[in-house]
Formats: C-alpha cells, sequence, structure tokens
C-alpha cells in the first residue's frame, strides 16, 4: 500500500460540499435494498459515488462554472468511500504501513512507527462529536455486540478489518481512541529473524524445536514488545492436523484465520451488559476450552484468575501451549504468575503456587527493546524446578550490552535430546 497523506483526507472529508455529496451517496445506498456488506456494499458505494461525481460536474458545467479538478474530486471520492466502507478519517492512518499504534486524545492524534519514532499528525474528525460518532459506526459496521458507546457505556472494543484492536473511551475530558496495528497476522520466526532482527537466524530452530517438542512457553515482556507477534510467529510451528484453541480477553490472534490451524476455536471473554449479566472471563473459558479436546491452549495474556486452569492444562495433557504475560525480565514471569495465582478465586499460596509453574512451564521467553529501537528477544529460560515458593530456573540466554539475547547457559542433556530429536541444531549458535 501507499503512504496516504491524512491532512488530504481530513480536508477533503471536512469539506461542506463532500457533506452534501456524502449524503446523497448514503441515501443511494439505504434505498438500493438490503444492507449489503464486504465487497457488495464497497462495489455499491463506489458506483453511486461515481454517479454523484458525474452528476455535480454536470450541474457545474450547465451553470457555467467549472468543475471540481480532478485532484480535488478524488480526494472527495475517497474521502467519502472511506466513510461509509472504510474507517473516515482513520483510514489514511490504517492504510500507511509505517504506522503501528494510533493513540487519539480528542483533536489531537499520536502516532508511533515501525522505526520507533512518535509523531503528531492533523486530526481525523473536526471535533469530539464527530469523533464519537465515527467511533460507534466503526464498531456497528465491525458486527461487534459491543455497539454503544456514550456516557452509560463509556467504552467499546474492536477488532478492525485489518486485526488491528480499537479501543476507546470518553471518561476523560475528551474522547480517547487507542489503536494497536497488528501488521504481522501472517508471521513467522524467519520472517521475524531475517527481516525485523528480532532474533539471530541462529536461533531459529531452538525455538521451532520447542514447539514441535511440544514444551510449553510463557512469552513475556513491556507494552509493545511484541509478545502478540512472537507467539504468532510460534503458532506457525505447530503442525496444521493438531486442534488448537485460543483464549483471549480481546480477539487479537486470529489464528482462526489462519490456513495454517484449520482445526482452530477462539473464544473470547465477554463483559457483562448493562444490567450485570453475561459476563464471561478468561478462567472460565479455559474451562471451556479444555472440554473441547484441543491438543494445544494457547492464552492470548494472562491476566488473573485464568493462569490456575492454564497451568493445570500445561501439566495434564494439553503440552505444547503457549501464554503470554506482561513482566520487565524473564525472571519477574514467575512472580506475575504466582500474584495473579493468589488473586484469583482459589487464592493460592505461592508456595502453592511454585510446584505448578515448575510442573507445567517449560521455558520463558522475554522480548524487549533494543539499543536500535528494535523489538528483540532478550532473554530465555528453562525451568527446572521448584524450592519452597521459588521457581529454579536456567537463564539459557541473557539481555547482552544491546538488551539482544546473548548465550549464558548451557540446556539440561535430557531437554537437548528432546529438542535435538525435533530438529534443533545447536551448531547454529554461536558461543554455546
Amino acid at each position: 500500500m501507499t503512504t496516504a497523506d491524512p491532512a488530504v483526507s481530513w480536508s477533503a472529508g471536512a469539506d461542506p460540499l463532500t457533506a452534501a455529496l456524502r449524503a446523497e451517496v448514503a441515501r443511494r445506498l439505504a434505498a438500493s435494498g438490503a444492507a449489503p456488506s464486504g465487497q457488495e456494499r464497497a462495489e455499491r458505494v463506489h458506483g453511486f459515488v461515481q454517479a454523484v461525481l458525474d452528476e455535480h460536474a454536470q450541474r457545474e458545467l450547465a451553470d457555467g462554472r467549472h468543475p471540481l479538478a480532478p485532484p480535488k474530486e478524488e480526494a472527495i471520492a475517497r474521502a467519502i468511500a472511506d466513510s461509509l466502507i472504510g474507517m473516515g478519517g482513520l483510514q489514511p492512518l490504517l492504510d500507511d504501513e509505517t504506522i503501528t499504534n494510533i493513540f487519539i486524545n480528542g483533536s489531537r492524534v499520536w502516532v508511533t512507527r515501525t522505526d520507533g519514532r512518535k509523531e503528531e499528525l492533523p486530526p481525523v474528525a473536526g471535533s469530539s462529536e464527530e469523533l464519537v460518532a465515527l467511533v460507534r459506526d466503526i464498531a456497528a459496521r465491525a458486527g461487534t455486540d459491543e455497539r454503544r458507546f456514550d456516557r452509560g457505556v463509556p467504552k467499546v472494543s474492536v477488532r478492525l478489518p485489518d486485526g488491528s484492536r480499537l479501543f476507546a473511551t470518553m471518561l476523560s475530558r475528551e474522547p480517547s481512541v487507542s489503536i494497536r496495528r497488528h501488521t504481522l497476522l501472517q508471521t513467522s520466526l524467519q520472517q521475524l529473524a531475517h527481516d525485523k532482527g528480532v532474533l539471530p537466524p541462529g536461533m531459529i530452530s531452538l525455538f521451532s524445536a520447542m514447539v514441535k517438542a511440544r514444551k510449553n512457553i510463557i512469552i513475556c515482556g513491556g507494552t509493545n514488545s511484541g509478545k502478540t507477534t512472537f507467539l504468532r510467529a510460534l503458532a506457525r510451528e505447530i503442525p496444521p492436523q493438531e486442534r488448537l484453541v485460543t483464549i483471549e480477553d480481546t480477539d487479537e490472534l486470529a489464528l482462526d484465520q489462519d490456513p495454517d490451524h484449520p482445526d482452530c476455536i477462539a473464544l473470547q471473554a465477554r463483559e457483562a451488559n448493562i444490567e450485570g449479566e453475561g459476563a464471561i472471563d478468561q478462567a472460565e473459558l479455559v474451562r471451556w476450552g479444555l472440554r473441547m479436546a484441543p491438543d494445544r491452549v494457547i492464552l492470548g495474556e494472562a491476566r488473573g484468575g485464568e493462569v490456575i486452569p492454564l497451568l493445570n492444562a500445561m501439566s495434564q495433557g494439553n503440552d505444547g501451549s503457549l501464554a503470554t504475560i506482561h513482566t520487565s525480565s524473564s525472571r519477574q514471569a514467575f512472580a506475575r504468575l504466582q500474584t495473579y495465582a493468589a488473586q484469583a478465586a482459589e487464592r493460592l499460596p505461592f508456595e502453592a503456587t511454585a510446584p505448578l509453574i515448575a510442573g507445567a512451564v517449560h521455558f520463558v521467553v522475554h522480548l524487549d527493546w533494543a539499543g536500535d529501537r528494535r523489538r528483540v528477544v532478550s532473554s530465555v529460560r528453562e525451568v527446572l524446578h521448584h524450592e519452597g515458593a521459588d521457581v529454579i530456573s536456567n537463564e539459557l540466554f541473557k539481555p547482552g550490552p544491546d538488551r539482544r539475547a546473548v548465550p549464558a547457559a548451557p540446556l539440561r542433556s535430557g531437554t537437548l535430546d528432546e529438542l535435538l530429536d525435533a530438529g534443533f541444531r545447536p551448531e547454529l549458535i554461536g558461543g554455546w
């Protein structure tokens, strides 16, 4: 895709003429019969846009005025189409492949780019009211159950067609919108290594062997460190005939839409409705998922009480399961899991959770930001056993001077043999 100029789209969208022409296109779309979706809707909209613009040009000529210049007409056509089949003023930002995240604080728009830069761009709406209306329209067209967005229900979470996740709230002085881009829905370890520099090529066979040897892996790191993308890359190593159940608070993994995983069920947590009923949390979904006879359970992000059924699943026959968790180091993953277990309904103390973790988790992979603002694998731990309330592990790879992982300790001989049988080639990793 080409990089669009958001200022051009917004200036066209704010023009009174564009608003009038859009209203006419919307009227014709509504009068054309049953509300279409997808490609049919797009074809109708583009047809109506062209017809309305042609009629406008004919009226201008009949009245002795010049018709719109081609660049202006093209900008108006794009703005109308974006508003009816795209994401309005957000569409140019979503079309820009160099943008990784979008943050809107009322009239101020901030983006982060693939090279780590952060910059401010022009507004995507003319007022707070227009921004709220845009979010409502996006939620309605996304087919989500959470269509309300007002003072009574002041937040909405929507998965956009490209896989990005939009979250909006109006609890601050102005409405706030955050969009996390997921541009690597079909990523692989090879792509992360060779194109993105997340890991050295020599480590590809290590992570591939971990998955194929059915090792349970916790992926950890800070916000926006690439945990979900790395999980997707690991999942690409799972044989296609295996049955997967993914569990998420918000739908981001999209493994059920990956042709490499034809037998995949995606379960998503649900919040209570406005009457306070119907809530289903991730802990309950893990229990539901285990009744579906999965080969592996994949948890998008551990945040609370779901860690107990997840760890039980990992140690009771669902080997090869994956999960992510927010931490600032690989060692902290154990304390975070224990804290979540202590906060769960079971109220497990650290002394009870340590053996559960040691018996369930095989490896912990930590992602971080290198000095050159690249997301990188920074640490890899092999879980050994537990002593009291402590989980004992070996840090196989530790953060180097630039936060990239460097060899630190050898694998246990038994684990090494299992990974060798699964295709691991240690000779590809220098210094290990």
